[in-house]
């Protein structure tokens, strides 16, 4: 287990890396660390519960179905995302990880 956001960044597999923080009836709260990766061409999420994300660290590219552009994410932004709203990942830069701070809610 983890005791800082920031530590253990790097997997030596290169895959994303996540892992719960707390887990309680109704909400998880999840570290995601991206290094280049993103959603598989013509998939999108489309999750049963909310989602509250933010960029702790690096940059990304969040698409929603119903929005004609993807929002770029810098570290300090945040988005919350509905149930059922559709979304990728677009991009996550690969030179540097990208640390995400999700809550899964109901």
């Amino acid at each position: 287990m983890i005791r800082n956001l920031f530590a253990e960044l790097h997997d030596r597999t290169g895959q994303e890396t996540l892992v719960d923080l707390l887990k309680r009836p109704g909400v998880r709260i999840e570290r995601i660390v991206s290094t280049g990766q993103a959603s598989p061409p013509g998939f999108w999420y489309e999750q049963s519960h909310g989602e509250w994300v933010a960029v702790l660290a690096g940059e990304a590219r969040l698409r929603f179905e119903d929005e004609r552009t993807a929002r770029t994410l810098r570290a300090g932004d945040f988005v919350d995302i509905a149930a059922h709203r559709r979304h990728r990942v677009e991009w996550t830069h690969a030179g540097e990880p990208t640390v995400w701070l999700a809550v899964h809610y109901d």
